[in-house]
């Protein structure tokens, strides 16, 4: 999907100094977007932006590194308020930003793990994705793309209380989906596999539980965050016009 155009089109994607959400700022910037990234931290963020701008190559005429904590309401509120002063609209919003302070059993999961994974994972994808939704449904036209998981349909190993909040995701975007298609917004979500990111890294560098993973995918490796960007860019694209409340798995085919 790098061949689709989003020229001049104002495009946010949460959690994009590394991984899914860096791959998908990249792509997007490519194709000529104007785009804003979120991360928690202003200096991790800067020279993402920077990197990002040089790799585009000229195509995107702005990149804006904006620091959000997705588990931050306030936070939250300052972003969309920016948004606002220097874009007036938003074409497409990559709810993206996810953590996974635990690694363990569901059971054993202390309180505060938990409200921390649903404070950033849930909730505040919720409070990015109405701001987002907001202003698309004043400008009758936008798509939103959530991040979830295969971990929504089969929970991974050691991530319970992560793979119930990418489970909520997918219920979320069928939900806005079927309010917000009335006023021509679309909302899908991309569900990917065993990818190689930060918050994967527990389960690609335990050997047993990669090597059992990796068994079941029928393509025969784990992915990388450049093997989901192109699901991204076609639910954001025109060539989904008639796509909303979808989930996309790209998995390397475990769930066929």
């Amino acid at each position: 999907m790098d061949g689709a155009t989003f020229e001049g089109r104002k495009v946010l994607v949460t959690g994009a100094s590394r991984g899914i959400g860096r791959a998908a700022a990249e792509a997007f910037a490519r194709a000529g977007a104007d785009v804003a990234i979120t991360g928690r931290k202003p200096e991790t963020l800067a020279p993402v932006a920077v990197e990002i701008a040089k790799n585009a190559g000229g195509a995107a005429r702005q990149i804006l590194p904006i620091a959000c904590h997705q588990g931050r309401e306030d936070e939250i509120k300052k972003l969309f308020a920016h948004l606002d002063e220097v874009w007036s609209r938003i074409d497409v919003a990559v709810i993206n930003a996810a953590t996974n302070p635990s690694f363990g059993a569901l059971v054993e999961i202390e309180k505060s793990a938990w409200d921390k994974v649903l404070e950033v994972n849930l909730t505040g994808a919720f409070l990015t994705a109405r701001a987002a939704a907001q202003r698309m449904a004043g400008q009758k036209s936008g798509s939103i793309v959530f991040i979830s998981s295969i971990a929504a349909f089969d929970p991974l190993p050691g991530l319970g209380a992560y793979s119930v909040t990418k489970a909520g995701l997918i219920a979320m975007a069928k939900s806005f989906a079927k309010e917000l298609a009335p006023r021509g917004v679309r909302v899908n979500a991309v569900a990917p596999g065993l990818i190689e990111t930060q918050l994967s890294r527990r389960l690609i560098d335990t050997k047993e539980i990669h090597d059992q993973l990796v068994a079941g995918i029928p393509l025969g490796r784990h992915g990388q965050p450049e093997d989901v960007v192109g699901a991204v860019l076609f639910l954001a694209s025109d060539a989904a016009s008639f796509v909303t409340g979808q989930v996309l798995v790209v998995d390397g085919g475990s769930r066929m």
